[in-house]
């Protein structure tokens, strides 16, 4: 393939690889396709679609259709950076917040979220866009929520997804990510299901799926940086399974609780059945996260959780060496307890970054705890937090609970380890031992299928279990 020659205003030195990835993009859009970049996270998705953009406005395609780039909040101030940082000559416009108006005079590019491109859809379908970028793309990969179908009505000559993890849970996810960069390629939703979706994830048929993965291949760009060939200069990440065990109170409580639900799953059926799984899943975590959080009352005092005791022991560690650590639960209740007794035993107040906090303090946070010394903790919900946020100053992550999806859990992980990291990274997962945490954890890691296919189904696959095999998961050991 013949070289493009990247944007002379581009303030930036490429990789052999980001240069691969502006090129690919580049020639789709020049021959009417659209693309879907899933490099994994931290290898610098943004810069090579910023660098494409500015390649776009320096060959005039810019010039009477816009650019509008869709992101989660949390990265509209990141993007707003990175343009500015990296192609100055590119103008870029923030389009979000209550007294928002479309801008008249001369943009380039709008930023926008996800909320925004739903609610003012009407409005923006109205322009004339070049191109449409959507970053975080597992933000449509429901095909029938509004926010999908919102984003898909709005043209654009071009289409760019951006996600680390193009697939979750299931392929039909890849379909919806697919049908906005390309639409029609794999077919309706029903054909892709028959053709594809079922055959790979049912009935495992090898064929079917690299039938698949060479009609896509084309359309889709997917690096690994544990790949030494893609990148050399990141560092080892390490990560170690730290069990944890449950003390006196826990054990009385997590027993109680599974004789409470399983006696009202005896005789139940279908989605209700389900249903109470999905609830004792949740109660357990919380048990085993620490007994105050499963109550709702109590002080959190560390001897009373096998976790928060031994989080204690490991924090105490990690600030000797002055280091810093972001520790991610996917209970928003569990953060709150996690700053009492992250002030109460170490005289230090810890950041908490969670889906009620403003864009503005994000920014202050992150900004605070990448470059401030005396900034050395940050706790971060899973689903505020797991996505689009650089915190390269944290050489220790702690899961101190887990999502039991590993692309979710590896996504939160690169917050820290992605470019820009000059140290090893420590990973560390709290498991409860003797209990479901430890049984499934298991369980995924002799079936890695489960965590290596294509699709792993998260949380779900627990509910299909039959009642035997059910007692024997839940049951303390």
């Amino acid at each position: 393939p013949e070289a493009v020659a990247l944007p002379q205003g581009l303030e930036a030195t490429l990789r052999p690889y980001q240069l691969r990835g502006f090129a690919w993009m580049y020639k789709n859009s020049r021959i009417g396709f659209g693309s879907i970049i899933a490099d994994d996270m931290g290898l610098g998705k943004t810069l090579q679609v910023i660098a494409t953009l500015l390649k776009f406005k320096e060959e005039g395609y810019l010039d009477k259709k816009k650019a509008l780039v869709v992101v989660p909040t949390t990265l509209l101030t990141n993007w707003e950076k990175e343009i500015t940082r990296f192609a100055k000559t590119l103008s870029a416009y923030i389009f979000h917040g209550s007294n928002r108006k479309l801008p008249e005079g001369d943009f380039d590019v709008l930023l926008t979220t996800y909320g925004i491109a739903r609610s003012d859809q009407k409005s923006l379908a109205k322009q004339k866009w070049y191109t449409l970028v959507i970053d975080e793309a597992q933000n449509i990969k429901n095909p029938g929520t509004a926010q999908t179908k919102a984003l898909k009505k709005i043209k654009a000559d071009v289409r760019i997804a951006m996600s680390g993890t193009p697939v979750e849970n299931r392929l039909s996810e890849y379909w919806s990510i697919m049908d906005f960069s390309n639409k029609g390629y794999l077919g309706s939703q029903k054909v892709f299901q028959k053709e594809y979706a079922y055959p790979i994830e049912v009935e495992q048929d090898q064929e079917r799926l690299q039938h698949f993965q060479k009609a896509t291949s084309p359309f889709i760009l997917r690096r690994l940086k544990s790949d030494k060939s893609i990148i050399s200069d990141l560092p080892e990440k390490v990560s170690t399974d730290e069990y944890c065990q449950l003390s006196k109170e826990q054990a009385a409580l997590y027993q109680n609780v599974v004789d409470e639900v399983m006696k009202q799953m005896e005789n139940k059926q279908g989605i209700e059945r389900q249903g109470l799984v999905f609830k004792l899943i949740i109660a357990l975590k919380q048990v085993c996260n620490h007994p105050a959080h499963y109550l709702k009352r109590g002080k959190p005092a560390p001897k009373l959780s096998g976790k928060s005791h031994r989080l204690t022991e490991l924090l105490h560690t990690i600030f000797s060496n002055r280091e810093k650590v972001l520790i991610f639960t996917q209970f928003r209740e569990m953060g709150k307890l996690l700053q009492q007794i992250i002030s109460t035993e170490f005289h230090t107040e810890a950041l908490f970054l969670h889906g009620g906090c403003s864009r503005k303090q994000r920014d202050t946070m992150v900004e605070d705890f990448q470059n401030n010394p005396a900034v050395k903790t940050m706790i971060l919900s899973l689903k505020a937090g797991g996505t689009g946020l650089n915190l390269t100053a944290a050489s220790r992550v702690i899961h101190y609970d887990l999502w039991w999806n590993p692309a979710v859990e590896a996504q939160a992980t690169d917050r820290a380890y992605r470019i820009g990291q000059k140290q090893k990274v420590f990973v560390h997962r709290l498991l409860t031992q003797a209990t479901f945490e430890e049984k499934i954890n298991r369980m995924l890691q002799e079936k890695r299928e489960l965590a290596d296919m294509a699709v792993s189904q998260g949380e779900q696959w627990l509910g299909e279990l039959p009642d035997k095999d059910l007692k024997k998961l839940f049951a303390l050991n």
